[in-house]
């Protein structure tokens, strides 16, 4: 299976969430330890296309993924495959002062064959 998930995307938005959260002293943002890539319709495979979707969602005090939405996407039979991928991730919650606490986050997912 080709990986659909750019972990450049993922990387770039973790950083900039630590740094911000280095600025605030006391909030620590949430990490992912468990990422699963979606799964990529065969007819995006067979053409070589690639596509983007961006999507939001709470990460609750115990690190799962709620309420995941798409806010964009540049191919619709790419959305239910990353809601679906989504909803099996993992993070270690965000915390405040030590207390995990939710937190929304906007992700871009990239999918392309490689």
């Amino acid at each position: 299976m080709n990986k659909a998930l750019s972990t450049l995307s993922v990387l770039a938005l973790f950083v900039g969430s630590f740094l911000a959260a280095l600025a605030e002293g006391k909030r620590e943002q949430a990490v992912p330890v468990r990422t699963v890539s979606p799964e990529m319709p065969a007819s995006f495979r067979r053409e070589g296309s690639s596509g983007l979707v961006t999507v939001s969602f709470e990460i609750d005090e115990q690190g799962n993924v709620k309420e995941p939405k798409v806010e964009k996407s540049t191919h619709r039979e790419l959305e239910e495959p990353t809601l679906k991928a989504l909803k099996k991730w993992k993070f270690k919650p965000a915390t405040q002062d030590g207390t995990p606490v939710p937190c929304r986050i906007t992700l871009p997912i990239k999918f392309s064959v490689e």
